[in-house]
């Protein structure tokens, strides 16, 4: 695992907060790494707050509060699950829910045209669209912008959100999966090609669930479980410049103590290839993965919901 790790750090540590999670990551237009997660008192607490790094330097400078959920000067709910994705020849994004749980939340987005150092104004989703869960939408060859998004309550169920005009209008799926079947929620998204698209993620069903669409995310097909553990837990996998696809997961039908990197050639059959965390009793846990235009490979996920670690990958070692 060494051999493949170029480097293994904390990014908030110190926390301005007693409890963090839900990391994502992104590489702005000018090369800058910028990351966010939600922390405050602990998760669904009103005080909880999108919060946002930016690396420069060799290191990440100190988080700075972006998005809060305040409503009025009586009013105010949590945030969650920030996402952050870069357009081609667009702004950087901040996806963010707002609500006080994950039935009654809602989508918000903001918008940074200088690498994430100053962002628009926050404006809602339409009525009924979240934007991405958990993990980074993909755009396609025409522009179009598909985001992987789920419901939690009553049932867990995803689909896929569009938009062509980078979130001035959206269009969405119907549910794709059957929740009595498998119940499945916060997908990531691996394009095999334009056409061939993929989703994995999150289920109870001990296992991380599969379902393909042949038409560019418009049709979906039968959802399926691949033969790896999941804990009912999130996931996160990239699609790298040389074909393969890497895999940042919990290995364990049960636990959030391991988290484990795998690899694979076609989306379905998959090869661990190491260990970054492992200690029973301890969360390590909602990873997100992306490639960076200079090849590396950067994670960041939740340390015991305490800080956010960051690790970066040289995939040109990984094994298959």
């Amino acid at each position: 695992m060494n051999s493949i790790l170029l480097s293994n750090a904390f990014m908030n540590k110190p926390s301005p907060v007693p409890s963090c999670h839900a990391s994502t990551i992104a590489e702005a237009a000018d090369g800058t790494l910028v990351a966010a997660w939600f922390g405050g008192t602990k998760e669904k607490h009103p005080d909880v707050c999108i919060y946002l790094q930016r690396y420069e330097n060799g290191k990440w400078k100190r988080p700075e509060n972006v998005a809060d959920g305040i409503q009025n000067s009586e009013l105010r709910y949590p945030c969650w699950n920030p996402v952050l994705f870069r357009a081609a020849n667009g702004p950087l994004m901040l996806f963010y829910k707002v609500g006080p749980n994950c039935s009654d939340w809602w989508g918000e987005i903001k918008e940074s045209s200088d690498a994430g150092k100053t962002w628009s104004a926050a404006r809602k989703l339409p009525e009924g669209f979240l934007g991405p869960a958990k993990n980074k939408p993909v755009q396609l060859e025409n522009g179009d912008i598909l985001c992987p998004s789920s419901t939690e309550l009553p049932e867990w169920t995803i689909h896929m959100e569009r938009t062509s005009d980078l979130g001035k209008t959206w269009t969405k799926t119907d549910h794709l999966n059957d929740d009595a079947i498998i119940p499945a929620i916060q997908p990531s998204l691996l394009v095999h090609d334009q056409q061939h698209i993929q989703a994995i993620g999150r289920t109870w069903r001990k296992r991380i669930f599969t379902i393909e669409s042949m038409d560019g995310g418009v049709t979906w097909g039968q959802m399926s479980l691949l033969d790896l553990p999941n804990p009912s837990s999130g996931v996160d996998a990239v699609k790298l410049t040389d074909g393969r696809f890497l895999l940042i997961y919990n290995h364990s039908e049960t636990s959030r103590s391991a988290l484990n990197l795998a690899i694979s050639e076609d989306g379905k059959n998959w090869k661990s290839i190491g260990v970054l965390e492992d200690k029973k009793g301890e969360e390590y846990s909602y990873p997100a993965i992306i490639q960076t235009s200079d090849g590396m490979v950067h994670a960041t996920y939740t340390w015991q919901r305490k800080y956010i670690k960051h690790v970066v990958i040289n995939p040109m070692t990984v094994p298959f």
